[in-house]
């Protein structure tokens, strides 16, 4: 990172005083905002509020370093990183360095520092099952988004393993990444089992699982049923993507921003979109949030889809300048199991969103989700949302990089349709609201922030999806439910 002057630095961190001062006053209060009384109205008062002063702390924490910095302020990693880019080619032909995605990252030494571009061959299925440890970090899929390679496994929960004990949620996922600064462009994830039966245990089938902090993906397709996507942990940004599945399938805790993306129900069945984990109960969850902007909803005609249930206490959700079709139900969102969802801490809201399925929600929605106001949206349509501007790069990086150990440089072509869509936010982060969808109005203007997330062990992790799994259940057959309620687990 570039540094100014030494008088200019002095100059802009006597500046940014009052800002820090505004950071510590919002941080000391955010705690007692969650935990204030004074009833159920007041108690949900109190969380839109507080989503509003993180808000506000974030916006000031970025002044202050963008002030001494000229504001550039990429990862100093992971610009360390790209300089020391590698490509290989992965063709099952024998065409490139590697045959198969798995011998490739056995390659890849522990505490890489560089960032390796696996340049995986287009319109290739590659039948691997794939866990990207932590050590690794700095990985990119790519393939052609006109063609794009599929990597697809057929795990489910009820799967056996070694032990002969079912391998569960975690251990049912095609690709695992619980390495930070991972990158797909152009690649299809998929799992390929049956879809489970609505009420069926054991029929979460997982295609891809984020557990590592700073991915992006874009033009990528996630495709499956029950659980396709687990948003596990850390930050994330999903770009021109499409997501496909059943029931929660879009779920975890992470803090992760959906922009231009299709979500898309594969079944004539009710269909759940996102089963957000947020929760005071474990460290960090607090702080995560799924946010979707210039999206679009759909599905097979005749089935109907909901927006969201709570997998947590504090599960939090919002859809802005997005487009929701006929199957979204009047109702849009379920509490699941919590009993006073209006004052647990749940956050569920949409802003300016429209279609059929939008319509609706001005008599029917549920009364404590929120028809937020622009102040109030404002915190998540940006790639602020998740500290975009330190980490957020165009899928242009993808190319070039020294070539493989064949020699197999791996220039990338012309950027087609889809990748000319690369994000404003990675480019000019001042600008990344400039991005709208065809018939959606222009968003608020994004302000930069940035900050570090928290990470713990992979170990842990495991063990509190565990514990919770058992309650994430398919929900039981529609023909005996509530046209007003949202699928029950069994």
């Amino acid at each position: 990172m570039r540094r100014g002057s030494t008088m200019a630095r002095r100059s802009s961190s006597a500046a940014v005083v009052p800002m820090i001062v505004l950071a510590a006053v919002l941080t000391s209060s955010l705690l007692p905002a969650a935990a204030a009384g004074g009833g159920a109205g007041a108690s949900f008062g109190n969380w839109i509020a507080l989503n509003q002063q993180s808000y506000a702390v974030n916006a000031a924490l970025y002044a202050q370093k963008s002030a001494g910095e000229g504001g550039k302020t990429l990862d100093t990693n992971l610009s360390a990183a790209e300089e020391k880019k590698v490509v290989y080619v992965v063709d099952p032909s024998g065409g490139g360095d590697y045959t198969n995605i798995t011998a490739a990252l056995a390659d890849i030494p522990d505490g890489n520092t560089k960032r390796v571009v696996l340049d995986l061959k287009p319109g290739v299925v590659f039948r691997e099952k794939l866990f990207l440890n932590i050590s690794k970090p700095f990985i990119t899929f790519k393939s052609d988004p006109m063609k794009p390679a599929t990597i697809s496994w057929n795990d489910t929960a009820a799967t056996l393993g070694k032990d002969g004990k079912p391998v569960g949620t975690v251990g049912s996922t095609t690709v695992a990444v619980e390495s930070d600064y991972f990158m797909a462009y152009g690649v299809v994830f998929r799992n390929d089992a049956p879809l489970a039966k609505p009420g069926a245990k054991g029929g979460q089938a997982v295609a891809l699982r984020l557990f590592g902090t700073k991915a992006a993906l874009y033009n990528c397709t996630i495709d499956g049923g029950q659980d396709t996507l687990y948003d596990h942990k850390g930050l994330h940004y999903f770009k021109d993507c499409l997501i496909r599945g059943s029931v929660d399938f879009i779920f975890g805790f992470g803090r992760s921003f959906y922009e231009d993306c299709r979500i898309e129900s594969v079944v004539k069945e009710v269909a759940v979109l996102t089963a957000q984990q947020r929760t005071k109960s474990i460290e960090g969850a607090i702080d995560s949030g799924f946010s979707f902007k210039n999206c679009s909803i759909g599905g097979v005609k005749g089935g109907q889809i909901y927006l969201g249930r709570a997998w947590g206490d504090s599960s939090r959700v919002v859809y802005a300048y997005t487009e929701m079709g006929e199957e979204v139900v009047p109702i849009g969102w379920d509490g699941w199991n919590v009993a006073k969802p209006e004052s647990s801490g749940i956050y569920y809201g949409e802003f300016k969103c429209f279609g059929a399925g939008a319509d609706a929600k001005k008599k029917k929605r549920v009364g404590w989700a929120l028809d937020l106001t622009e102040e109030q949206a404002k915190p998540f349509v940006g790639a602020h949302y998740i500290f975009g501007d330190s980490w957020i790069q165009p899928p242009s990086v993808t190319s070039g990089g020294q070539a493989g150990k064949k020699g197999n440089q791996t220039e990338a072509a012309a950027a087609p349709q889809a990748a000319a869509k690369a994000p404003t936010t990675a480019e000019a982060p001042a600008a990344a609201e400039a991005t709208t969808n065809v018939t959606a109005a222009k968003a608020p203007a994004a302000e930069a922030t940035n900050a570090t997330a928290a990470k713990t062990t992979p170990a842990s992790e495991a063990k509190n999806a565990s514990a919770t799994e058992s309650a994430k259940a398919s929900p039981a057959a529609e023909a005996t439910k509530s046209s007003s309620s949202a699928a029950t687990p069994k």
